[in-house]
C-alpha cells in the first residue's frame, strides 16, 4: 500500500473516490440516528476543499483501497465546534497543531489499509506534537470495538507515548407515542 496526499479531487479520482466512500459508509446510516453518508454534494465540497487533505492509500497498481481526510484548518471542517478546541487548546490550536479526521473510508474493512491511515495521520500530527480529533459512532464502538482498535493501534505506534480520552458524546433519544405492549418473556 502506498499513501498520496492531495488538496483536491477531481475527474476519475473523484468518482472513485465517491464509490469507496458511499461504499465504507452506506450501511451505517441504517444503524446510526445521524448521517454518516454525505450526500454527494456534500462529498464534493469536501473533495474540492483545498484546506482539507485528502488521504488516498492506493493499492501498488493504483487502485483507490481506502479514503481518509483530514484538516487542522478546523473552520473548514463542518459541524465540529473550533471554539472548543480553542478553549481546551489555546496555544496548540492558535500554532494550528490540532487535526480534525471528518472520516476513515475502508469498504473493504481490510485492517491494514485502515490501520495504515490511521497511523500516516497520527506520525503528521506527531511531527507538529500536535492532537487529532475523530468521531466513532456507537455502533462501531459496540459492533467493531473501533475506539479499542484504534487507541491499541497508537499506543503501539506512538511508544505508548499516545492519551486517548473521550472528548464529548451525543446521545439521541426517541420518545414513541403509541409504543406497543411490552411482551414479557
Amino acid at each position: 500500500m502506498k499513501l498520496n496526499v492531495v488538496s483536491e479531487l477531481t475527474g476519475d479520482q473523484l468518482e472513485e473516490a465517491w464509490i469507496v466512500y458511499e461504499t465504507a459508509f452506506a450501511e451505517l446510516n441504517g444503524y446510526t440516528v445521524q448521517r454518516h453518508l454525505m450526500y454527494r454534494a456534500e462529498f464534493d465540497a469536501i473533495a474540492a476543499n483545498r484546506r482539507i487533505d485528502k488521504w488516498l492509500a492506493l493499492s501498488d497498481n493504483g487502485v483507490l483501497l481506502g479514503l481518509a481526510v483530514y484538516t487542522n484548518d478546523l473552520a473548514a471542517w463542518p459541524l465540529i465546534s473550533p471554539e472548543y478546541f480553542a478553549r481546551r487548546w489555546p496555544q496548540k490550536y492558535a500554532e494550528r497543531r490540532i487535526w480534525y479526521c471528518g472520516f476513515v473510508a475502508v469498504p473493504s474493512h481490510e485492517q491494514g489499509v485502515f490501520l495504515g491511515l490511521i497511523e500516516a495521520l497520527y506520525r503528521r500530527a506527531e511531527e507538529e506534537r500536535g492532537v487529532i480529533c475523530l468521531d466513532i459512532c456507537r455502533h462501531n464502538i459496540e459492533a467493531y470495538r473501533m475506539d479499542r482498535a484504534v487507541k491499541v493501534w497508537l499506543t503501539r505506534v506512538s511508544g505508548g507515548r499516545v492519551r486517548c480520552e473521550a472528548a464529548d458524546s451525543q446521545n439521541y433519544f426517541t420518545y414513541e407515542t403509541a409504543p406497543a405492549p411490552m411482551s414479557v418473556p
